[in-house]
């Protein structure tokens, strides 16, 4: 790990990174997060019953919306063209829970950490607005990186 952080300069002023001698490459990152909620709420959502409609398919384009849209939502992040976004769901019957997945696709000089993040952090809260009227108790949590390959730094994989 770098002790220095790369959207600082020698004096400490935020900026964009610098890409334009970096190669490309294929990057591929995987974010994971978890929507918690009444046991209820996750049978609706399963059986396809919420008044507001496709609960997962509607999710599951805002996660895709939003990665595309990552570099509008966070400053200083690349603009990138991404080769693939994917967004899925599995249920935890359990824990009453679903885990939400994304995976983002690039050929690029940067990464698509940030896009795969964001894709999960917007598909959250497209769960949460599809499924509020009904239980506006549900919780997010674990919204992390699970994986990512490519580029200098190579492959990292979450323990």
């Amino acid at each position: 790990m770098s002790s220095r952080l790369s959207h600082l300069n020698a004096r400490g002023e935020a900026h964009m990174v610098d890409v334009s001698e970096k190669p490309i490459t294929s990057r591929t990152a995987v974010a994971e997060g978890y929507v918690t909620m009444a046991p209820a709420t996750l049978d609706m959502i399963l059986d396809g019953t919420a008044p507001k409609g496709d609960v997962l398919a509607t999710a599951r384009i805002a996660g895709i919306m939003g990665a595309k849209k990552t570099s509008e939502l966070i400053p200083l992040c690349h603009a990138l063209a991404l080769s693939n976004v994917l967004v899925e769901f599995s249920p935890d019957r359990a824990n009453s829970s679903l885990r939400v997945e994304a995976i983002a696709k690039v050929d690029g000089k940067t990464g698509v950490e940030m896009e795969a993040l964001t894709a999960v952090s917007v598909a959250c809260l497209a769960l949460y607005d599809m499924c509020k009227a009904v239980d506006r108790s549900m919780s997010f949590s674990g919204i992390r990186l699970i994986e990512k390959t490519g580029g200098r730094s190579g492959t990292f994989r979450a323990p």
